[in-house]
Order: C-alpha cells, then sequence, then structure tokens
C-alpha cells in the first residue's frame, strides 16, 4: 500500500505534466516525444542493451542502427501514446474527422457485426496508440468496453478511468469480471482486449516474432461462448494520422480456443514484422521468454 504522501507526490507531478502537454499543440507534442526518445536512446541509452537485444533476436538481419531506429521510434510511439492519454478529454469527433483514417468506416464495419446480435470480440497488440481505436470508435457512437488492472495509486486510478471517456473499462482483477464481459457480450457489446502475451502459467504456444509465446486463450473463449466473431486488429502511425488495419474477421463456428488463438496471433505477429517501430519493445518481460 503506498503512502498518502507517495500517492500524492505521483499524482501532482501528473497532473502538471498533463497541463503542459496540454497547453503545446499536438504536432509539437509528436515532435516533442521524437526528441525525447532520441535523446533518451542514443544519450541515456534508457534500456537499450535489452531493447536491441530483443530487437536483434527477431530481426537478425538488421544493422544495429536499423535496430536503433527502431527502438527510438518505439519509444517515440509509447511517449506520444501518453502524450494523447493526456489530451484524451480534448480529442472531439472533429479531431478524430482530422487524425483518424477511415474512422467511420471502420466503425460502419464493425457495426454490421454488431447487429448479428452475439457482440464482437476485437483483438489489437500493443501497436500505434491501441486506445485510439476505442476512443475513435466511441466518438463515432459506438460504445466498446474492455479490462483493466487497477492502479496501485488511486487518484492515478481514477484518473485514469476519467481519461477513458465513453469505453467502459472493467476491473481485470474482481470476481465477477469474466461473468460480465460474457452478459455485455451477450447484450451485442463490442469486447476490445489485447491479447495476453505475459501469461506467466502455460497456455497456448503460437508462433509469434519468429519465435513462440505463450499467450492467453481468453479471447477466443469468450468467442466460443457467445458465438461472437473475433476482428483481428491494428493501429499505426503514419504521417502524424492514426491509420486502421483490419486484418480479418474470424468466426468461431468449427473452431477451437487453439485454433483462434494462434490464427490471431498470426495476422498480429505479421503486423508487427511489417512496421517493427509501431511495437511496443520495453515491456518489463519479454514476452519470448518461457513461462515460470
Amino acid at each position: 500500500m503506498k503512502s498518502a504522501f507517495t500517492i500524492n507526490v505521483e499524482y501532482g507531478l501528473l497532473r502538471a505534466a498533463s497541463a503542459v502537454v496540454n497547453i503545446i499543440p499536438y504536432r509539437a507534442a509528436a515532435a516533442l516525444a521524437r526528441v525525447a526518445a532520441t535523446v533518451a536512446v542514443r544519450v541515456v541509452r534508457f534500456q537499450r542493451r535489452r531493447t536491441l537485444s530483443r530487437i536483434s533476436s527477431v530481426f537478425p538481419e538488421k544493422s544495429k542502427s536499423e535496430c536503433l531506429e527502431i527502438a527510438i521510434g518505439s519509444l517515440a510511439n509509447t511517449l506520444l501514446t501518453g502524450m494523447e492519454m493526456m489530451r484524451a478529454s480534448s480529442l472531439d469527433r472533429d479531431w478524430m474527422d482530422r487524425h483518424v483514417v477511415d474512422g467511420p468506416k471502420y466503425k460502419d464495419i464493425l457495426q454490421k457485426l454488431v447487429d448479428e446480435g452475439k457482440g464482437v470480440v476485437v483483438m489489437v497488440p500493443h501497436t500505434g496508440n491501441w486506445y485510439m481505436a476505442a476512443w475513435a470508435m466511441a466518438k463515432y457512437g459506438l460504445k466498446l468496453f474492455s479490462i483493466a488492472a487497477r492502479q496501485r495509486n488511486p487518484k492515478l486510478n481514477a484518473w485514469m478511468e476519467r481519461q477513458y471517456g465513453e469505453i467502459e473499462v472493467l476491473d481485470r482483477d474482481r470476481r465477477n469480471t469474466l461473468v460480465k464481459i460474457k452478459e455485455r457480450l451477450q447484450a451485442g457489446g463490442v469486447f476490445a482486449i489485447l491479447p495476453d502475451l505475459r501469461i506467466r502459467k502455460p497456455d497456448i504456444s503460437a508462433p509469434f516474432l519468429r519465435g513462440i509465446a505463450n499467450v492467453s486463450h481468453s479471447g477466443a473463449m469468450y468467442a466460443l461462448k457467445t458465438g461472437a466473431p473475433i476482428v483481428v486488429a491494428a493501429m499505426r502511425r503514419e504521417g502524424g494520422r492514426h491509420v486502421f488495419a483490419h486484418l480479418a474477421t474470424l468466426r468461431p463456428e468449427g473452431r477451437t480456443a487453439e485454433d483462434l488463438t494462434r490464427e490471431a496471433l498470426s495476422l498480429l505477429s505479421d503486423f508487427v514484422l511489417a512496421h517493427p517501430e509501431q511495437w511496443y519493445w520495453y515491456n518489463k518481460r519479454w514476452i519470448l521468454e518461457p513461462p515460470e
């Protein structure tokens, strides 16, 4: 349990950073993220050895300078995602029209699946700003829900819940969360989930990033229980805008959780390999490590 002093200091620093981020123009924030990432990787050498080792293990054909650029791009993307979280309350539909490519088109694709009445499971990876997909869909009238762990700092947790906006985020650690997910899907809801690639206990072994990842089958499990189709999608940044990639729609009929999970991971892996600078390479625990 954090002390009241630590809670207030962390929250105060967050609010101060948020105030600064909301003052500067969006393009300036994006440039600042790139500069900060370059300094962090090249000068401060922030997690540099570990991150480059991960990148080169997946791309042995790339030079050290190419791996450095991937590391810088990944960190810049992560920093800008954090900045966008701080600006979330000001990201209205007009902002989405200008910064999200073909948002209404993808909303219509999801709406047609929603209209089938079985709900929809959307699987997205940690690429681009994965929150932006849900924010955009909400601004275009499609409500989504997701799950997340609570922050240890209650004030930071309350701030995060406000920043999620129209997206309903269920507490991952509550006992009745699994029941709520099933109920919302059966009511025609859209469940956005990032496939958990950091499972500590053995689950489903799936090829990913030219290795083998131990992956949670939960997304596929909900699709099988409710008959909901699985939309495999990803986000990437391109020219200062957010671009959707609808990789596939998987139907659960006649499939197993293992089959669905592996097919989804194969699609997501191909996307990351094609856009490595969009992937979050800085996870505390490398996804291709064997489970404990």
